[in-house]
């Protein structure tokens, strides 16, 4: 069974519930060397316009779309409002439509594409949290954390743990690392976190050779897209299952935390579950309403309205 998987929804569900932020788990925070890192929690403070977000989608709005020339004024080509190949650029237009922060319309043969709103500044603060619940086992933690530090990418960092907290286990973490025990469903702060400098250029490790370590100067500008395009896929994704396995065992809880009655715990439904499980009994996969479960306990939207519009008349003088 996987009791770090365990900890970590428990967790977020703590989070969700006692703080106004919205959660994603395991999202890629690297820069230079995507998915060289995975973080396992992403949080974010909602910032000035967040309404603004929340309006427009509840899903992910694609990063390139962001960073693109579209804008809500004049209709573009997509092929030319893109810094990637054409291919990319009309998949990336495509999921913008789809998603609601892009509408389209035909100029002859091709398709045209405008922004249906500016994207609003709605990121507040945005903190990553390392889940270690046994510290007695710590595999590259201390690694990890200098690279999260190192990098700048959060607004804070944060290290969770279910282990009793020694000043020898805050001797081998970075001092700007804050340290949480949570146990029981109690969040106890050790050490606050000290806030990095997210807004300044950051170095990111690479690779790791005798008697040195290959790092990359990463931009602040790189940094800021990529924080963005972590804020926008937390809030896209949550940290809920995607799915529940179908089992007469499977006993969601009432936050939608995937229970196991069989084995009194929580389980990972990827990796526990299935027909190789002693306890296996097929049945329907149990009801659960993530989206609303999310919109009861957090500031993200569910079923927005949406901000597309129509400029009536608009094509007849382009």
């Amino acid at each position: 069974m996987d009791s770090e998987y365990a900890f970590e929804l428990a967790l977020c569900s703590h989070l969700e519930e006692r703080r106004d932020w919205v959660l994603g788990r395991q999202l890629g925070a690297s820069v230079a060397d995507p998915g060289a890192r995975v973080v396992d929690v992403c949080a974010v403070e909602p910032g000035p316009q967040f309404d603004r977000r929340a309006a427009i989608t509840s899903e992910t709005i694609p990063p390139r779309a962001v960073e693109s020339d579209v804008g809500p004024g004049r209709a573009v080509d997509p092929v030319d409002a893109f810094d990637c190949s054409p291919d990319v650029a009309r998949c990336a237009a495509d999921r913008a439509a789809e998603v609601g922060f892009f509408e389209s319309e035909r100029r002859g043969s091709r398709r045209h594409v405008r922004a249906t709103t500016r994207y609003p500044d709605w990121i507040g603060r945005l903190i990553g949290v390392e889940n270690k619940p046994d510290l007695g086992r710590p595999g590259d933690l201390e690694r990890q954390l200098r690279r999260d530090v190192a990098l700048g990418l959060f607004d804070a960092v944060v290290l969770a743990t279910e282990s009793y907290v020694t000043g020898a286990h805050l001797n081998r973490i970075p001092d700007s690392v804050g340290v949480w025990r949570f146990s029981g469903d109690e969040l106890t702060v050790i050490r606050e976190p000290t806030p990095p400098a997210p807004g300044a250029p950051g170095i990111e490790p690479l690779a790791d050779r005798p008697l040195r370590t290959d790092v990359a100067v990463v931009s602040a500008a790189a940094k800021a897209r990529k924080r963005r395009a972590v804020a926008e896929r937390a809030y896209g994704k949550g940290w809920r299952p995607d799915a529940y396995p179908g089992c007469a065992s499977m006993c969601p809880t009432d936050e939608g935390l995937p229970y196991c009655a069989a084995f009194d715990r929580v389980v990972h439904p990827g990796r526990d579950c299935g027909e190789s499980c002693s306890a296996f009994e097929a049945a329907d996969p149990p009801a659960v309403d993530r989206a609303a479960l999310r919109d009861g306990r957090t500031p993200w939207v569910a079923d927005p309205e949406g901000v597309a519009r129509r400029q009536t008349g608009l094509d007849r003088f382009s």
